[in-house]
């Protein structure tokens, strides 16, 4: 069974710092994309950062410059490092990966960033 779990999500101050992780698994034999989606309450959900099969990545203007996303192809995994952390970046963070020409979400983790 195809998967994607999230991990790293919690409490931290403006200014700090940190490091999602999302791990697919199952039977994969094609990634076409991992990336991260965010929503706020009461907010829609938007994208955050996105790296392609090629390596390609893509940035919410909001996040540019302060995150980055990268991935270990060997385990399948993408990471989202979150540093100078605002108040706003407050909200739940989602996993989003193209396995075997299908999206996947995960569950979701709390991101909470204290002012």
């Amino acid at each position: 069974q195809v998967q994607v779990v999230e991990s790293g999500g919690g409490l931290v101050q403006a200014g700090g710092s940190l490091r999602l992780s999302c791990a697919a698994s199952g039977n994969i034999f094609r990634i076409n994309y991992m990336g991260w989606y965010r929503q706020a309450p009461g907010k829609q959900r938007e994208l955050v950062a996105v790296i392609t099969s090629s390596g390609s990545t893509n940035y919410a203007d909001s996040v540019k410059g302060r995150f980055t996303i990268s991935r270990d192809s060997a385990k399948n995994t993408v990471y989202l490092q979150m540093n100078s952390l605002k108040a706003e970046d407050t909200a739940v963070y989602y996993c989003h990966a193209d396995l075997n020409m299908r999206v996947y979400v995960g569950q979701g983790t709390q991101v909470t960033v204290s002012s």
